[in-house]
């Protein structure tokens, strides 16, 4: 067994019935059907055109926490990035949701029931 086959399959097994090849009845489709509804997703996405923001409110509306790279529109415009992000933070706002900065380059943006930590690392000199 190579390393890299011992590393994934520590990562868990197949014990679910719902990963199952078998038929399922109709009570475990309701069960997949109600945890795939509760599912929170991720996804890193890049912020390329202002009007990309009505898609990302809709991912996050979704259940989806987005990371946004913003570099993209910021090498268009600073203002139609400035624009963009403070839709975002209204629209978050609005929900209950979350946002916050991840260094430089990107945004993080959260479904409600999720927080995103916002903690200083600071640093010795």
């Amino acid at each position: 067994m190579t390393p890299l086959h011992l590393a994934i399959s520590r990562l868990g097994s197949n014990d679910d019935p719902t990963l199952s090849d078998e038929p399922m009845s109709v009570g475990t489709q309701e069960r997949r059907k109600k945890r795939k509804s509760e599912e929170i997703r991720l996804e890193a996405l890049a912020l390329r055109r202002a009007k990309d923001v009505s898609k990302i409110q809709e991912d996050v509306l979704n259940r989806t926490v987005v990371i946004l790279k913003v570099t993209p529109l910021a090498q268009e415009s600073l203002d139609e990035l400035k624009s963009s992000v403070e839709q975002l933070y209204e629209f978050a706002t609005a929900i209950g949701g979350d946002i916050a900065r991840l260094g430089n380059e990107r945004v993080i943006i959260a479904p409600p029931g999720v927080k995103v930590e916002k903690s200083r690392i600071e640093t010795s000199n």
